[in-house]
């Protein structure tokens, strides 16, 4: 799977995003400087968020990064 991973991020280095695909995710808007942010940029913020150590989530497989956001919006959820 790491070697996957590591093709992956390869690929989506040379992927040039559409605006569409971009602006908004499943109905969500999205802030410009995350439309314009590289995936490492994406993964940094989200450590920075959360206070994760730098890198941490960065070294995730993709369903990891799935299953710990998916978490973290449960966990928001049942505070409101």
């Amino acid at each position: 799977m790491t070697l996957m991973g590591e093709v992956y991020v390869w690929l989506d280095r040379r992927v040039k995003y559409t605006e569409e695909e971009v602006k908004t995710v499943l109905g969500l808007s999205i802030d410009k400087d995350l439309q314009t942010s590289s995936r490492y940029d994406l993964c940094r913020r989200v450590e920075e968020t959360f206070g994760l150590e730098k890198d941490s989530f960065w070294t995730l497989q993709s369903t990891q990064k799935i299953r710990f956001a998916t978490q973290q919006a449960r966990n928001l959820k049942k505070t409101e």
